[in-house]
């Protein structure tokens, strides 16, 4: 076969070796390019990197193990939706949430924002059915740190706090979805953690001393414990079944396939925030078959009763009525289990152990309402309270341990210090010392985070009320109170010697959790009100990228639909209102009477511009004739003085310049000839 040879050129010898070396290296270059894949993330985490990160002692390789695990931060950030409320496309919690467990591993700052991160996120995340396995995963790594690391140490530290805080939220989202039936799939994973949870209630009784931790644990106990005994009775660590005996609102089953029933009372403040958020006229109805069911309270099955709370604090930061309702419910609460626990220990009355969880769980929403209620009405009243029979001075100057006990007016933030000051003692009851602890902590974190300038009052109000139990209080369990609150917030530093010093904006977020309440309501309406036969609806499903069907290798079973019983149905006096009632025919004329007005209002800015537009244009005319009128003028006067038509700066014509030049130089020349 013929080869064809290439034209040789005198000017470029194309074959010379140094060129063939440079083309070939090119070349290879190129193909090592493609071989070879994409180099793996530098900053990604690994068990590897948090050992070495934990105990390296060389500060230079410390240095740089942090600069990697601050940028796994700042992904984690955006994953997490932070700014967003767990929005967007680039938002993917899952992933997110694993990875800043991992993070939280780091001994130090990172383990402190890392945590802060979590907490951040769980509270403002959606309800989605895809963030079960993640929140299975938290929970087992939170719970093996409590036991296993935390429960080891003969002090408390703050990142205990967190953790149990942490597990607050997880366990409650787990209860949610508990609610709608999504759990069934997921017997293995509460399976893996029933040997936690066994450690974690041996372990309870050193947070006995601190009523914001022990109140978080006792609640992972009691989910847990309503959860595991519901979807795996046979498998159960917990003993036998006995929040359900004795209770109107509650029936024992021994099968899990019955269903949950919910109390009247939780059912009723759902219906309440619902109608709050939608306006409706029907709320004060609602409102008064919830204080029919205020008794249910009392009973022991606490867990229905701290999230109806919750509930109603949540409506109550947009409505007085419902703070209302949320203050006298309590008030009979409270007035109902210490008269029980006045009576003579030999009668046989109820067991109120389990009340002071309730109690605790009332201050944090009180506080909760200060701070971020709609208007600075329902600020003021649920610190000072509806009875305006007492000055705000003397509210403030609690009430000495000798004079006689107060009764219980107001539940109030003020109301609830003067009753709970004048009755605590070394030996008093868990709820009374209980609820003063929660009220100095809570009153703590408002100090630092309400520093607005347009709420100097409501400032000045908290200051002289700290102050004033500072000097009066020496029980070592409210002082605890306040040193815990200040180690929450990074700052040991004492509360009420500082008037410059404020809390960073990026502690404030993880503080109090703002936005769980409304994600729980939101929630459970659309399970209670949304289905007409009774049928779970889907939560909302998060849509799943195309690079991640690619890692799907097996398919989820189809989930079984699930029928949850309402109690509350029986009640007929419920029924025979609507929750959401059509207009009726004064709002339908109000409705078209508003568009009517719009629309003749609209006619009205339209002929204004119209008359504006007219008016401009003559006023440009005036203008423009009054110009022209002085121009003239000036001519006019110009001509008179100077004997010239021209205009000002005008060069005159060629014929006027040569008789003006005539008439100057015929002087000159008669007297020329006169002198020859």
């Amino acid at each position: 076969m013929p080869v064809n040879k290439a034209p040789v050129s005198n000017t470029l010898q194309i074959t010379s070796p140094s060129y063939l070396e440079r083309a070939l290296k090119l070349k290879l270059q190129n193909l090592n390019r493609k071989k070879t894949p994409k180099p793996r993330p530098s900053f990604s985490i690994t068990n590897e990197f948090i050992l070495k990160f934990n105990q390296t002692k060389n500060s230079t390789e410390h240095k740089k193990l942090l600069e990697v695990a601050r940028k796994n931060i700042l992904k984690c950030k955006r994953k997490l939706g932070l700014k967003t409320l767990g929005c967007g496309r680039h938002v993917y919690l899952p992933a997110a949430w694993t990875e800043v467990m991992y993070l939280a591993q780091c001994k130090g700052e990172i383990q402190d924002e890392a945590l802060n991160m979590l907490y951040a996120s769980l509270d403002h995340a959606c309800f989605d059915y895809d963030h079960l396995p993640a929140l299975f995963f938290v929970a087992e790594s939170v719970l093996h740190r409590l036991c296993c690391d935390a429960s080891l140490k003969t002090y408390l530290y703050s990142v205990e706090i967190k953790l149990t805080k942490i597990g607050y939220l997880v366990f409650l989202r787990l209860f949610i979805f508990f609610l709608h039936g999504y759990l069934e799939n997921f017997k293995q994973h509460l399976l893996r953690l029933q040997p936690y949870l066994r450690a974690l209630y041996f372990c309870n009784e050193s947070y006995q001393k601190y009523p914001n931790i022990f109140s978080n644990v006792q609640f992972i106990l009691k989910t847990s414990e309503v959860i595991c005994k519901r979807e795996m009775p046979s498998e159960s660590i917990f003993g036998p079944v006995k929040i359900y005996e004795n209770t109107d609102s509650y029936t024992k089953r021994s099968q899990s396939n019955q269903g949950y029933q919910v109390s009247h009372l939780l059912w009723h403040c759902v219906s309440a925030w619902s109608c709050v958020q939608n306006n409706s006229p029907q709320l004060n109805n609602v409102l008064k078959h919830l204080l029919f069911h205020k008794t249910e309270l009392l009973t022991n099955c606490w867990l229905d009763s701290g999230l109806a709370l919750l509930i109603l604090g949540e409506a109550a930061k947009l409505n007085m009525a419902c703070l209302k309702v949320l203050m006298d419910i309590v008030r009979d609460f409270l007035s109902t289990v210490m008269s029980v626990q006045n009576q003579n220990k030999s009668c046989k009355v109820d067991d109120f152990s389990w009340a002071w969880n309730i109690v605790y769980l009332y201050t944090t929403i009180l506080a909760e309402i200060c701070l971020f209620a709609a208007t600075s009405d329902l600020r003021k009243t649920a610190f000072v309270g509806f009875c305006k029979c007492k000055s705000s001075q003397k509210n403030i100057l609690l009430m000495e341990k000798s004079e006689k006990q107060p009764e219980l007016c107001e539940t109030s933030i003020l109301g609830l210090l003067e009753y709970f000051s004048s009755t605590i003692s070394d030996n008093c009851d868990q709820v009374i010392w209980t609820g003063y602890y929660g009220l100095v902590y809570n009153l703590v974190k408002m100090w630092e985070l309400q520093r607005d300038e347009e709420q100097d009052g409501f400032t000045n109000i908290t200051w002289q009320t700290l102050q004033k139990i500072k000097d009066n209080e020496k029980d070592a369990r409210i002082q605890n109170a306040t040193h815990i609150a200040q180690a929450e917030l990074n700052d040991p530093t004492d509360p009420f010697s500082r008037y410059s010093t404020k809390v960073l904006s990026n502690v404030q977020e993880e503080v109090f959790a703002k936005y769980i309440a409304w994600r729980i309501a939101s929630a459970l309406s659309k399970l209670f009100f949304y289905s007409t036969d009774v049928r779970i609806p889907s939560l909302k499903k998060s849509s799943i990228k195309r690079d991640q069907m690619k890692h799907l290798t097996t398919k989820s079973e189809p989930m079984k639909k699930r029928v949850l019983r309402f109690t509350v149905r029986d009640h007929d006096s419920v029924v025979d209102f609507p929750l959401f009632p059509y207009p009726d025919f004064f709002t339908k004329a109000d409705k078209e009477l508003a568009e009517v007005v719009d629309h003749h209002w609209e006619e009205e800015l339209k002929n204004r511009q119209r008359q504006d537009a007219i008016c401009e244009a003559q006023e440009r005319k005036d203008k423009e004739l009054e110009e022209k009128m002085h121009f003239r003028e000036i001519m006019r006067k110009r001509q008179e003085l100077l004997h010239k038509q021209t205009k000002p700066y005008e060069l005159p014509t060629t014929t006027e310049v040569t008789v003006v030049e005539r008439e100057n130089d015929s002087p000159k020349l008669r007297s020329s000839c006169r002198n020859l």
